[in-house]
C-alpha cells in the first residue's frame, strides 16, 4: 500500500511541474532583491553571529537542544509564526524541527539544513565569530551555519517585496555531521512530499552541486589465535597480518577514474607486542560515483576471503548515503539556478563533489535536489573555516529567485 501511495504522490507532484523551466522575476525584480538584501546586510551578519554562539556539536545533545531553542525562536522572530510546527524528538541526536508554510505553486519546495556542527562543545570561546573585511569566520560559519541564515532571507525578501513566495517545508536535523541516521527516514518521507529540494550545504567555490558520491561506513575485523609470540611464534594466527594483506585487497578494489575510492581510516587491535594478536578491526570509508560501482563494491566486500585459512575476517555496516547522481531534472534545477543568477551578475557554474550531503537521500527517494545553495568560502571541518558577506547576499537573493519560480509555476 505505501509503494502505491508514494507513486500516487509522485504523480501529483509531476502534475505540479516540478522543476520550472524559466526564472519567474525580471531583471529588475532580481535586482531590487539584491539591493534590498544588501541594505540588510548588517542584520544578516547580525543573525550568522547570534547563531554561531549557539554551539551545537553533533555529539552534545544539551547543547543541539539550547540550539534548537534558539532557532525556534529566531524563525518566528524572523518568518511569522509557522503554518504547522512539527518537533520531531530523537534520542542521542539532536531533535527535528520541521516548519510548513502556505504559498503558491502546488506541492511544496522542500528546504534543507542542519543546524549540528563537527566542532566540539567549548570551541568558541578560543574561536568566536570575526568579522575582518568581508570575512567571516568562527565554527560552522561555512559548514552551514551560513545557509540557514540565506534561506531565511532569501523568504524575507520576497516577503518584504511582495514578490511570489511559494509553499515550503522548512526542515532542520541534527546529526548530518554523523550520518543523518537518526533523521534520514524523516528526510525521505518529506522529500516525497516535495516538488523539489534546495539544499543550503556550502558551495564548492561558489559552483552549486549537481552530482555527490555515496557514501559506504564500513568495519573489517580480522580474529586470529592469541599465543606467546617469542616461546612459540608459530602457535598462533596473527589478526594484524592478517587485516595487513586485506588492506593492501581493499587498496585493490579502489577505481579513481570510476570515482571510487576506499579509505581504511582507523585500525585498532592487539593487546601487547609479544603477544599474536587476536583481533584487529578497521574502519572504512568507501565513495562511490555510481550505483553500478557501489554494486560492484558491496559485492567484493562480502566475497573478502581470509589469506590465512586459521584467521576469519566479518564485514559490517551500510551505505550510509545513496549514490546522487546528477539526472536531467537536477540538470533542469541548475539551468534554472543559472537564469536566475544571470541578472545578478553572477556566472554560477556546476561541480561534482566527494562529500555527501542529505541531499543523497532526496534524490534517491525520487525527489529533485539542487544542492550547494549556502555560503560562499572555504575551510570546512577547519580552523581556516570562513563565509563571506557579499557572497551571503548574492546566494539570497539566488535562493530568492529560485523559489520565486516555482512560486510561478
Amino acid at each position: 500500500m505505501s509503494e502505491s501511495l508514494d507513486a500516487l504522490d509522485r504523480l501529483a507532484r509531476k502534475a505540479d511541474g516540478p522543476v520550472p523551466t524559466v526564472a519567474a522575476l525580471t531583471a529588475e525584480q532580481a535586482e531590487s532583491v539584491h539591493a534590498w538584501l544588501g541594505d540588510h546586510r548588517e542584520a544578516m551578519v547580525a543573525d550568522l553571529a547570534a547563531y554561531t554562539a549557539h554551539e551545537s556539536s553533533s555529539d552534545d545533545p544539551e547543547a543541539l537542544d539550547s540550539c534548537l531553542t534558539w532557532l525556534r525562536g529566531w524563525l518566528d522572530d524572523s518568518l511569522g509564526s509557522a503554518g504547522t510546527e512539527e518537533l520531531i524528538p530523537r534520542d542521542n541526536a539532536g531533535d527535528i524541527l520541521i516548519r510548513r508554510s502556505p504559498g503558491s505553486g502546488g506541492h511544496p519546495v522542500l528546504l534543507l539544513c542542519h543546524y549540528d556542527t563537527v566542532w566540539p562543545t567549548g570551541t568558541i570561546e578560543e574561536w568566536p565569530f570575526r568579522r575582518k573585511g568581508d570575512r567571516l569566520s568562527g565554527p560552522g560559519v561555512f559548514d552551514m551555519k551560513a545557509g540557514l541564515v540565506q534561506a531565511v532571507w532569501a523568504l524575507r525578501a520576497l516577503e518584504a517585496l511582495g514578490l511570489p513566495r511559494p509553499a515550503y517545508t522548512l526542515l532542520l536535523n541534527g546529526d548530518e555531521e554523523t550520518g543523518s541516521l537518526a533523521s534520514s527516514d524523516v528526510i525521505v518521507a518529506e522529500a516525497r512530499a516535495s516538488r523539489a529540494a534546495l539544499v543550503f550545504e556550502a558551495s564548492a567555490e561558489g559552483a552549486v552541486k549537481t552530482t555527490r558520491k555515496g557514501v559506504g561506513l564500513f568495519t573489517l575485523t580480522t580474529v586470529g589465535e592469541e599465543a606467546h609470540a617469542g616461546l612459540d611464534p608459530t602457535a598462533g594466527a596473527s589478526a594484524i597480518n592478517e587485516m595487513a594483506h586485506q588492506v593492501l585487497r581493499l587498496e585493490a578494489l579502489q577505481d579513481l577514474d570510476a570515482g571510487t575510492s576506499i579509505n581504511v581510516g582507523v585500525i585498532h587491535g592487539g593487546t601487547r607486542s609479544n603477544v599474536t594478536a587476536g583481533r584487529v578491526v578497521a574502519d572504512l570509508d568507501v565513495r562511490v560515483a555510481s550505483s553500478t560501482e557501489q554494486e560492484r563494491i558491496t559485492s567484493a566486500l562480502a566475497a573478502l576471503q581470509p589469506v590465512n585459512p586459521r584467521t576469519k575476517i566479518v564485514v559490517d555496516g551500510t551505505w550510509n548515503r545513496p549514490v546522487f547522481e546528477r539526472t536531467s531534472e537536477v540538470a533542469q534545477l541548475f539551468e534554472l539556478a543559472r537564469q536566475c543568477a544571470h541578472p545578478l551578475g553572477i556566472a554560477l557554474r556546476e561541480t561534482a563533489v566527494g562529500g555527501a550531503s542529505d541531499g543523497n537521500f532526496v534524490l534517491a527517494a525520487g525527489t529533485p535536489v539542487l544542492d550547494g545553495l549556502g555560503a560562499v568560502g572555504a575551510g570546512a571541518h577547519a580552523r581556516s573555516e570562513h563565509a563571506t558577506t557579499s557572497g551571503m547576499i548574492e546566494r539570497a537573493a539566488l535562493a530568492a529567485g529560485v523559489l520565486a519560480a516555482f512560486a510561478a509555476s
